[in-house]
């Protein structure tokens, strides 16, 4: 068996259906196989993959195992000499999947490789490659910070507007579509159950680069993403938010030490109060004009980023909660 697909599914079945449909009508000339593992969402997953994909396997999960037990357990159902982890609710475009595949097999030391993710509407998702977290780079991560100098090795995403379609080293390639030679996947022992949500692809792409190989983003792979364009997200998910932060700083701890991981606390907690401070100005302005509504919502973020930097024994209980689930994920 040349690949295996691993798709980890949670109450995502119509976007599961067409990316099991775009993952047929494109393969052509690998041998592959599709395993599908729901992390106890019972959406209804079952019974399409089993009607529509009967050459599909489908695990059922009675826990919610979180991104990266689920990936780990089915991987080891797997049989591919590469692995692409795929979400559920990416789209594969031409040959993609071929694309990455030959990359894989001929690049100079390659561990991992990834490809331009899209959005819905077909621009870039800039978010496809990254940079392993760093307090500055974390503690300046402004969206307009990104737009107004995106070529900044800060954050790492040089390759995205190089003119050149030769593949290209860099630190982290997104988990939405994240392939792995079997051998090296293995060798640096999987995805880390440290983390049940975010980090999970940051953390394997280093421990892939300290074990001597490299990932490498392939431009000319492309694949929609449509989860991935924060912009068209109705409400800002602040548990989320909190515990994208909580695991980057457990990302820092193992990869820095404990130091470094006080800094980047501080960092965030410099970093909330720069904020809400600025927010507090631009309120009168807002309100006058009748868009203060995502404002007020932007400052809430702020402010639950703050208790937890600062180390809120609230926060503290529903961050353990939530990486501990058995049937819920955090949304």
């Amino acid at each position: 068996m040349d690949l295996s697909i691993i798709i980890v599914n949670w109450k995502s079945a119509d976007y599961l259906r067409q990316c099991l449909r775009s993952i047929h009508e494109t393969v052509r000339n690998v041998s592959f196989e599709v395993i599908v593992i729901d992390n106890a969402s019972y959406d209804g997953s079952e019974t399409m993959v089993r009607k529509e994909y009967p050459s599909v396997r489908f695990i059922q999960s009675s826990e919610n195992l979180g991104f990266a037990r689920a990936n780990n357990h089915a991987f080891k159902a797997s049989s591919g000499k590469f692995i692409l982890f795929l979400n559920p609710d990416t789209e594969v475009q031409g040959n993609a999947i071929e694309i990455l595949l030959g990359q894989l097999r001929k690049l100079p030391r390659a561990g991992a490789a990834g490809c331009t993710l899209l959005n819905t509407d077909h621009t870039v998702q800039t978010s496809c490659i990254q940079p392993f977290p760093t307090i500055s780079n974390q503690a300046l991560d402004m969206e307009v910070l990104r737009e107004r100098f995106p070529r900044m090795k800060l954050w790492g995403m040089q390759a995205l507007y190089s003119d050149s379609d030769v593949p290209a080293v860099v630190e982290v390639i997104s988990g939405a579509c994240l392939m792995v030679r079997r051998d090296v996947f293995e060798a640096v022992g999987m995805f880390s159950t440290d983390y049940f949500m975010y980090t999970e692809d940051i953390d394997l792409c280093y421990k892939i680069r300290t074990s001597g190989y490299k990932a490498y983003y392939v431009k000319d792979a492309r694949v929609i993403h449509h989860g991935g364009k924060s912009s068209e997200k109705h409400e800002i998910n602040y548990l989320g938010e909190v515990l994208m932060r909580d695991s980057v700083s457990r990302f820092i701890r193992k990869s820095r030490g404990g130091a470094a991981e006080k800094a980047y606390k501080l960092s965030m907690t410099l970093s909330a109060l720069a904020r809400l401070a600025a927010i507090a100005g631009m309120m009168p302005f807002r309100q006058s004009n009748g868009k203060s509504a995502d404002l007020r919502a932007i400052r809430e973020k702020w402010k639950k980023i703050l208790t937890w930097s600062v180390g809120s024994e609230q926060w503290a209980q529903r961050l353990n909660a939530a990486n501990n689930p058995k049937s819920e994920a955090p949304h």
